[in-house]
């Protein structure tokens, strides 16, 4: 039953970081027109860098096991963030979509954090328990 844990904790990790991967991608090439619509949302620009390391370099991290507990907290905080300040119009039709699903990756990010990497990690190979 362990090996199917094991193998389990890692198809949730490659498969739970894609989404902020893709996205910390699309603000590095498209600095700019992100950034805009950070300030027009009334989130400063100068968060951007830390919302790319968060997306794309957090989002590595995970997919390899690497710092995952504390990187985990980290993203399903981020993600209850962006719900509230990016997806908090239930009038406009897909926020309401947007804000659930934000509260169940946030979950998912959460569970991850209690319950660490798995074996195939980069976190076990290394022995690191936080």
């Amino acid at each position: 039953m362990k090996k199917f844990e094991d193998v389990g904790f890692l198809v949730a990790r490659i498969l739970m970081p894609v989404l902020f991967i893709v996205a910390g991608w699309g603000k590095i090439t498209g600095y700019a027109g992100t950034q805009q619509y950070m300030e027009a949302m009334g989130v400063p620009g100068f968060f951007l860098p830390l919302t790319i390391l968060l997306e794309f370099g957090g989002g590595l991290a995970i997919l390899f096991g690497f710092l995952t507990r504390t990187t985990a907290f980290f993203t399903a905080g981020f993600t209850l963030l962006t719900a509230f300040l990016f997806h908090n119009n239930f009038a406009v039709d897909p926020n309401l979509t947007m804000f659930m699903k934000n509260l169940s990756i946030a979950g998912g990010y959460l569970l991850l954090g209690i319950t660490g990497p798995g074996a195939f990690s980069i976190d076990r190979a290394i022995g690191k328990k936080w």
